[in-house]
């Protein structure tokens, strides 16, 4: 196992708070803000738009970025685009696939809404929508998603982790299932890129999705999105940087990943997640996701032995707890935590008001878990809302 405490060091905020909410965003390591520095300070330009040596130098330091991102994920680099988060990388799905009226999507409840509201858009181009239900756990039963498909079933979009319940979907068996009926697959990783082993060649979705500012520990405004067939769908954005010709009548586009990236992007962003990813490589995501499961499951285990506590999610969970006290809003024990102990952790409906409407609340408490957290940091969360109960 790695050394988390030498690892804390990377992560100067962490002197001041304890941070508990790596579902939504987590803290970037020193190293990959150094590497941003450099571009600033040292050789910043624009991307694939010059000859002269700074634009070189910030052309190669980029694509070494999307090098780096396409094996960690084990892909190919020319499948591998860059956008400004997992949201935009679901949108440019949803709006460049040849739908049809009569199509239909399948998704479940327990997704984020970045992989919910694209689709139902889609019913205004006449796209039917099924929402399949979890259990009380968050789980998905893949037979359930087996039970909706039909002939017209063009693709199936899920979450690997939902951020809510913390539950591991059964990705494989869904794609599985997918292949056997001639359905294309996105599989929204926003919650497991990073915190567990992911070989995305092995996994075999047609799409797959996730920003670069949560497990892979890179700055916020980054995102990655895989397209397995990037011949078979349409680029969201048409501008600079993403052609090969223009004539006033036409123009022709660059292959894939350049047409989808048109415009300047967020150049030293990119920079600082390949470094970001290097630096999640190096420490080795089995170690990161062993670490975190353990966190986590032990989180849950002692919430849950605390009367007027609640606890949500199944026994094998990622490594996110949400829970609540009960009497109490989720937005006041958030705070309490905060002024009483620093502790950060988020309160409300995390972006996915179906799932929470799904337990029945208003609202959760949710500490979710990094690399760099701590088994004191834990036993501090514990105590904390141990003696909120009291104020019940």
């Amino acid at each position: 196992m790695y050394d988390v405490i030498s690892a804390r060091e990377d992560f100067p905020v962490l002197n001041n708070f304890i941070y508990l909410d790596n579902a939504a965003t987590t803290q970037t390591p020193v190293q990959a803000v150094s590497s941003m520095l450099d571009y600033f300070y040292k050789y910043a330009a624009n991307h694939g738009r010059g000859a002269h040596r700074l634009a070189r130098e910030t052309t190669n330091h980029y694509e070494d970025s999307r090098e780096i991102v396409a094996s960690f994920f084990n892909i190919k680099a020319e499948n591998t685009i860059f956008t400004k988060n997992a949201t935009e990388s679901i949108n440019i799905i949803s709006r460049g696939f040849p739908w049809q009226k009569g199509d239909h999507i399948i998704v479940t409840l327990v997704e984020h809404h970045s992989n919910l509201l694209p689709w139902m858009r889609l019913k205004e181009l006449g796209v039917e929508l099924s929402v399949v239900k979890p259990d009380t756990y968050g789980l998905i039963d893949p037979a359930d998603i087996r039970s909706v498909i039909n002939d017209r079933t063009r693709l199936i979009a899920v979450n690997h982790v939902s951020n809510v319940f913390g539950s591991i979907q059964d990705i494989e068996g869904i794609i599985n299932i997918a292949r056997q009926n001639s359905v294309k697959v996105l599989v929204d990783g926003s919650q497991s890129a990073g915190n567990m082993p992911m070989d995305i060649k092995l996994l075999d979705p047609d799409y797959f999705v996730c920003p670069g500012h949560k497990g892979l520990l890179g700055p916020q405004g980054t995102g990655i999105l895989y397209i397995k067939e990037p011949d078979t769908i349409e680029p969201l954005c048409l501008g600079g940087g993403m052609v090969s010709s223009v004539t006033p009548d036409n123009f022709k586009m660059e292959p894939s990943p350049v047409k989808f990236e048109a415009g300047t992007a967020n150049i030293p962003g990119i920079i600082g997640l390949g470094r970001a990813v290097e630096y999640v490589d190096d420490i080795g995501v089995e170690s990161i996701e062993k670490h975190e499961l353990s966190l986590a499951r032990e989180t849950a285990l002692r919430l849950a032995e605390i009367d007027a506590v609640e606890v949500y999610g199944p026994k094998k969970r990622a490594g996110v707890v949400s829970f609540n006290v009960v009497g109490m809003n989720a937005h006041d024990v958030a705070m309490i935590l905060d002024q009483t102990h620093s502790i950060c952790v988020r309160s409300g409906y995390h972006c996915a008001m179906p799932g929470i409407d799904h337990l029945g609340v208003n609202g959760t408490v949710r500490a979710s878990f990094a690399l760099y957290n701590t088994e004191d940091e834990v036993e501090t969360l514990v105590k904390t809302v141990s003696d909120i109960t009291s104020l019940v």
